[in-house]
């Protein structure tokens, strides 16, 4: 029994504390009723002054494999994976190129976008462009949502679609391979191969012209093209070691063997050298004279270029068959449609928010009011609360407040 007594106060009391917090909410149900209540239909009223915004949005999956040149750099690296890299998820560099000025630009440009967006610097339709701009990436499936809000349901999609497309121009333009720059390095160094060959055939040409054709035996003729071709061939395979140096390192296997390849094709010509020099059977004509010498320098000249242009070319060619098969492929699996339905103002969700807010808000106001009269009426508290609102400096604030509060209730 005693301890059933001992035991049931604190039960009372809790009961007491909960009821009496429930008497002070029914108490004042009128005034949270008409907050929430006026609240909500104050919202309803602005929400439907908003105007509608629609939400256009594409989804595509760019490559997730690293290329066949990422992986061969990664594993130059010491044997370090390419999924270590970065490489082999490759969305975040996507996603950061499509908010590059390049990508604006395009839509911009194709969508006519100053006139509808009515602004004359091109910065200011990129500030719009990339303030209703929405990227979305999804780790698991690895695609990538692309969507953008405009008052212009049309006009969402066309500038969601020409985001893509944007991307695509840009990812074509880059040589983000190390087979495109393979092939970009070919494509100059041919120039300048061609340049040399136009220019060294001119010259045998005049010569020939200006000396009369001088014949050179069969021997001779021989001698002259292998020192050419292996001259180009070491040309040829010093250019490549120089584009194999961007990417390896000295104790790769294949830059390695190149090296040995072309030293062993100097040696080789070094020997051709000695073996010619001083050889009197070059012109049927008999000794080598100063104009025959000259000759077969400009034959030799002539045969180099002409080689080394054909090997370069052949490089070419295999470049940019790679860099065709390590194009990086963006796939649009779903392309932006007009929207029909509004992505915003959501009518229903901001009533219901707002009247939630202001109901608990006005009950905590109830609670404010109902505590503050209870440490005015306790007379234990009033030389608390004056020397409490001398030391705060406030007491013209708090009387406005006071005022406000019985205007309320």
């Amino acid at each position: 029994m005693n301890q059933n007594n001992l035991e049931s106060p604190p039960n009372n009391a809790e009961e007491i504390n909960l009821l009496d917090y429930l008497i002070v909410i029914l108490k004042h149900k009128s005034f949270i009723f008409k907050a929430t209540f006026g609240a909500m239909i104050i919202a309803a009223i602005i929400s439907l002054l908003l105007p509608s915004v629609y939400r256009a949005e594409t989804k595509i999956l760019p490559p997730q494999k690293a290329s066949s040149s990422m992986a061969m750099f990664a594993s130059q690296m010491g044997g370090i994976s390419p999924a270590m890299l970065g490489m082999k998820n490759t969305n975040s560099l996507y996603i950061s190129l499509l908010k590059t000025k390049p990508v604006l630009d395009y839509v911009i440009k194709n969508l006519d976008l100053l006139k509808i967006f009515e602004v004359d610097k091109k910065y200011e339709a990129r500030k719009i462009l990339t303030g209703n701009l929405n990227v979305q990436d999804d780790k698991k499936s690895g695609i990538i949502t692309v969507s953008y809000i405009n008052r212009n349901p049309e006009i969402s999609a066309n500038i969601a679609n020409y985001f893509i497309e944007g991307l695509r121009n840009l990812n074509n333009n880059l040589a983000v391979t190390q087979a495109s720059q393979r092939r970009l390095f070919f494509e100059e160094q041919l120039k300048y191969a061609k340049n040399a060959l136009i220019k060294s055939e001119e010259g045998l040409q005049a010569f020939q012209q200006k000396t009369g054709t001088i014949k050179i035996d069969e021997q001779a003729k021989a001698a002259i093209e292998e020192t050419s071709l292996i001259r180009a061939k070491i040309s040829g395979k010093e250019v490549g070691l120089r584009v194999m140096k961007a990417y390896a390192t000295s104790q790769n296997p294949d830059l390695q063997k190149l090296e040995n390849e072309i030293l062993a094709l100097k040696d080789q010509l070094s020997k051709l050298e000695s073996k010619n020099i001083g050889d009197d059977s070059l012109f049927s004509t008999g000794k080598l004279s100063v104009l025959g010498a000259e000759y077969i320098r400009k034959m030799r000249e002539f045969k180099y270029n002409e080689t080394l242009y054909e090997i370069l070319m052949k490089q070419y060619g295999a470049a940019k068959l790679d860099e065709a098969r390590d194009t990086s492929i963006i796939q649009v699996i779903e392309k932006a449609e007009v929207p029909e339905k509004r992505f915003k103002p959501q009518r229903r969700k901001i009533v219901v928010n707002t009247g939630l807010i202001v109901f608990f808000f006005s009950i905590f106001l109830v609670f404010i009011k109902v505590y503050y009269e209870n440490l005015i009426i306790d007379l234990e508290n009033k030389p608390k609360i004056e020397d409490l609102k001398k030391s705060i400096g406030f007491e013209s604030l708090k009387i406005r407040f006071l005022s406000v509060i019985k205007k309320i209730f």
